[in-house]
């Protein structure tokens, strides 16, 4: 059979999706880069607003035209039933859930370029009124910290050295399985290998809980210095609307511990702008927010109420607001990183290269995560010490030495 392979949305939902490809390539599959030359196109889809959904509807009816299409991620969970056809097959979340307690744990990675990384639990332990993925995705379930070191041995036999570990909240994995992150983070760790760590997104509720223990096992220098946690809004009136059940100091103090063990270290954080009920004051104490902690990735989606949660007949702040407030968050997070990139010139820094550039360049990481660009095609994994010699927007140029 021949396979074409698409995959959109998070880190989770990509792994998920490309582990299930190569689960299919293992069973006598071949892999295509053109629809039309394909049997089967599989398509792992996010739902999270609703302009990515009508993206994947819209793709989905493109695709089987061509071939029959098997359709993964959020959006069957969410589709009423509606999707399935003829020609399209879906695969429900709640199915894939035999993943995470060991029916594909053993997949062979056959194809390493759609490869994403290691799903490590699925579903999350909150109730955000607004989250439509917690409904796709349901309670927690991890898998077998045992289960995760093998299929990273398996990816480090396949050559491949980045090591990503993903879930809607990695900070709650093991929670039904009397475990925590920082015990499987020195797990992995026990790994005799030449690998670097990323650690996936943590939700600040879960995060406060492991955040001392968590830094411990990051000292490791095969860890990135890499932080993600979706703060939502400096608000905590907004806070409480959404059900997040922290406050904005819980997102200061993760943040504080973090910089104070890791000055150089990388934090990535998500601003919903406009969510319902916001107003000017909310707006001021979400950039008071961004200006104290200073993230270098700040992810900014408009409010997109969404069918099956509580949130889906709020009504919304007006679009002329939501759009200034959306413009100033980003000049704001513009100004903060153009200056920490500015501080890093002339700085000498290892670096493992992770991906191709455009033609002519290669994309590499430094140790705490941020992309530095060269000049030169070289092999992935190689590591290389360089000079910082210019930056772009979000990006260093480093100099080979």
């Amino acid at each position: 059979m021949k396979i074409y392979f698409e995959s959109y949305g998070c880190t989770l939902s990509k792994s998920e999706a490309g582990l299930y490809v190569n689960k299919l390539l293992s069973e006598g599959g071949e892999l295509v880069k053109n629809p039309e030359d394909a049997d089967l196109s599989v398509l792992g889809t996010c739902v999270v607003i609703k302009h990515t959904q009508d993206r994947m509807l819209s793709r989905i009816e493109d695709l089987s035209r061509r071939s029959k299409v098997k359709v993964l991620g959020c959006l069957p969970s969410v589709s009423g039933g509606a999707l399935e056809s003829e020609r399209i097959e879906v695969l429900q979340p709640k199915d894939f859930r035999s993943f995470y307690s060991g029916a594909l744990d053993d997949v062979e990675i056959r194809e390493p370029s759609i490869f994403d990384g290691i799903p490590i639990n699925q579903g999350c332990t909150g109730s955000c009124n607004y989250c439509i993925s917690r409904v796709a995705r349901g309670r927690l379930v991890s898998r077998l910290p045992e289960k995760i070191v093998n299929q990273i041995k398996m990816q480090l036999e396949r050559g491949i050295k980045e090591v990503r570990i993903s879930s809607l909240d990695t900070a709650a994995y093991g929670r039904d399985l009397d475990h925590t992150l920082p015990g499987l983070v020195g797990d992995i760790l026990a790994i005799n290998g030449d690998f670097m760590l990323r650690i996936g997104m943590m939700e600040p509720k879960n995060t406060s809980e492991i955040i001392d223990g968590l830094l411990d096992r990051m000292d490791d220098p095969r860890v990135f210095k890499f932080l993600h946690i979706p703060v939502q809004s400096g608000d905590n009136r907004i806070l409480d609307l959404m059900n997040r059940e922290y406050h904005a100091e819980a997102f200061r103090e993760i943040a504080g511990k973090f910089r104070s063990r890791f000055p150089d270290g990388t934090i990535s954080t998500d601003i919903i702008s406009g969510y319902h009920n916001e107003d000017e004051e909310s707006f001021r104490l979400t950039k008071e927010l961004l200006l104290e902690t200073e993230p270098e990735i700040v992810n900014i989606t408009r409010f997109s109420p969404r069918p099956y949660t509580p949130d889906y007949e709020s009504k919304v702040p007006a679009s002329n607001l939501v759009k200034k407030w959306t413009r100033d968050y980003s000049d704001l997070h513009k100004e903060i990183l153009s200056h920490k990139l500015e501080s890093l010139l002339g700085r000498i820094e290892e670096i493992m290269v992770t991906e191709k550039g455009k033609p002519g360049t290669s994309v590499g990481r430094d140790a705490s995560y941020r992309p530095v660009v060269l000049e030169g095609e070289f092999a992935l994994y190689r590591r290389l010490d360089v000079e910082i010699v210019e930056h772009g927007d979000t990006y260093l140029i480093g100099k080979p030495l």
